[in-house]
């Protein structure tokens, strides 16, 4: 069943602020294999003019799939999410994310579509910190698969 178009635009709530530290940026960059020490050695990160460590490119995804699940668990959108899959991943940023900072997300569905039978949502997480201050956008597209024929 096709998704309503009348959600395109729609916006959730912001989330709880979630707290980046240090040793959750360092187990991130260990997990994807990143050695750049300004994610690892707070003096490495001020050499480099950072406040402190920061996080690699694409640690804000975890934030943001999170935030994503307002809208996958709004029931009157009616995605079924045994079917998702995800489809894509973007992000924009304004600054680098650092240990310290309190991430709040707003995320809104920027299109819906259907595909072959599948259905297709975009939805754009701005995340912002405690003090109102952008730090990136996050596009995230999710495929819902088409039933299988019997």
């Amino acid at each position: 069943m096709a998704l309503d178009q009348s959600f395109v635009g729609r916006s959730y709530p912001p989330t709880d602020p979630y707290e980046v530290g240090r040793e959750k940026i360092r187990e991130f960059a260990v997990a994807v294999g990143d050695a750049n020490p300004v994610y690892t050695d707070p003096d490495a990160a001020k050499a480099f003019g950072h406040l402190d460590v920061i996080a690699p490119p694409t640690f804000v995804f975890a934030i943001t799939f999170a935030a994503a699940g307002q809208v996958v668990e709004d029931p009157q959108l009616g995605l079924d999410y045994s079917r998702v899959v995800h489809g894509d991943q973007k992000f924009a940023y304004s600054r680098p994310v650092r240990a310290g900072d309190r991430l709040s997300v707003t995320s809104t569905i920027e299109a819906v579509k259907s595909m072959a039978g599948n259905d297709i949502i975009d939805i754009r997480g701005e995340v912002h910190d405690e003090t109102g201050e952008h730090v990136v956008t996050a596009w995230t597209k999710l495929v819902s698969r088409a039933p299988e024929e019997a």
